[in-house]
């Protein structure tokens, strides 16, 4: 029974991610470089006066997830990219098994960070496609994972079923075989658009008929994250009782720059339950402006690539898509603090980046400064992941 409510392997080549930009495109990209690389060159050489201190974060999120005491309830991750579902679950006090993710340095991430974690990684042995199942029937309790989301993404070209990243039959092939006590799926909004209606009953609900399923939409924002970063949840009981306990998590957090600019928001009294707007939560200076910052992505793939902060009001408001430039990030705080962008605005680090992201410091990423952006940039953020965590955890009476 099936209940919707409100409340040899193709994926091989499923990680080969292909940018089409015209000559042109490509040309202004060298000049952005050839220009960042002759600034850099510059700072190190000490030809640039120092325009920004050393920024120390006030946001740590950790303090939106707080540890649990182990639940004893036992997790097996799919797609698991750069951990964000799996650490928003382990802070939650789930017992990780497992983890496969086809791109190799995620392995490294993971052992950098839970060295006694199983994590199966790479083409030979991360393959969810080439995976026997049945090991794990009767092992598990909860499932979860993001199958690759590209071909449904609203700046995509939402392909769809026909496009070979779709893994989302894959995942569900794991549930049906393993019948854990519960699984959560999470995606991009593109699944969401009424053009996908047909696949979503077709593909994700009726394909796990055996489990009663809630679809609901979550924003990174509301539970504290400084970060516009909205996704749809998929979480799917096998015991009716368990779906009818479970609620949607509320929302924990309201935004710093909304309450301060809303009529219509009432006071808040417990000042803990406001999300920082970017610059605070980065701890820069304040600018008279602040807001939390646009959806992460991964690449690059138009002309608005950020590297920086910006340091004016105007700037702020027309930051756009956040699309981080792997060549202009740096890789920690002490080199982005001696080379600022252009027009002297605050240069990101990948620690400041993570933490837009939900990462706390303490979570090491491992890999070059674009690896370790695809990783950040694909990721759930792990205070959302750790409240659907919370409530699952209820649900199932642990």
């Amino acid at each position: 029974m099936n209940l919707l409510n409100t409340k040899t392997s193709i994926y091989k080549n499923a990680s080969k991610k292909v940018y089409d930009i015209t000559s042109e495109r490509r040309a202004e990209y060298r000049q952005i470089s050839k220009a960042s690389r002759l600034a850099k060159r510059d700072a190190e050489q000490g030809l640039h006066e120092k325009v920004h201190e050393i920024n120390k974060p006030l946001l740590d999120p950790n303090i939106l997830m707080p540890q649990k005491q182990s639940n004893h309830l036992k997790t097996l991750s799919l797609f698991s990219g750069g951990g964000g579902l799996d650490l928003g679950f382990d802070r939650a006090g789930y017992k990780h098994i497992a983890s496969y993710e086809l791109i190799p340095i995620c392995k490294d991430t993971f052992l950098a960070n839970r060295p006694h974690w199983k994590v199966y990684a790479g083409p030979e042995e991360g393959d969810v496609t080439q995976v026997d199942w049945k090991k794990y029937k009767g092992e598990i309790d909860v499932i979860h994972g993001g199958p690759p989301c590209q071909p449904f993404s609203i700046a995509g070209e939402q392909k769809g079923l026909d496009d070979e990243r779709n893994m989302w039959s894959e995942f569900t092939k794991a549930v049906n075989i393993i019948k854990p006590k519960v699984f959560v799926a999470e995606n991009v909004l593109g699944l969401l658009n009424p053009k996908f209606e047909g696949f979503v009953k077709k593909y994700i609900i009726d394909a796990m008929s055996d489990y009663h399923i809630t679809k609901f939409e979550m924003s990174a924002s509301d539970f504290g994250v400084p970060q516009i970063r909205r996704r749809i949840f998929f979480v799917g009981f096998k015991n009716s009782k368990n779906s009818k306990i479970f609620k949607v998590p509320n929302p924990t957090h309201i935004c710093e720059y909304t309450q301060k600019k809303s009529l219509f928001n009432p006071p808040i009294d417990d000042k803990s339950n406001l999300t920082f707007g970017v610059r605070k939560a980065l701890g820069l200076s304040d600018i008279g402006y602040d807001n939390i910052a646009p959806t992460i992505r991964s690449g690059f793939t138009g002309k608005r690539n950020t590297t920086s902060v910006l340091n004016s009001s105007a700037g702020q408001k027309s930051w756009g898509d956040m699309e981080v430039w792997p060549n202009g990030v740096q890789i920690n705080r002490e080199s982005a603090s001696a080379f600022p962008a252009k027009g002297n605005h605050f240069r990101l680090s990948i620690q400041d980046i993570g933490i837009i992201q939900g990462f706390p410091e303490s979570w090491k990423f491992a890999g070059a400064a674009y690896q370790v952006l695809g990783q950040i940039g694909n990721s759930v953020a792990p205070p959302v992941a750790y409240n659907v965590a919370i409530n699952v955890a209820k649900a199932l009476k642990y």
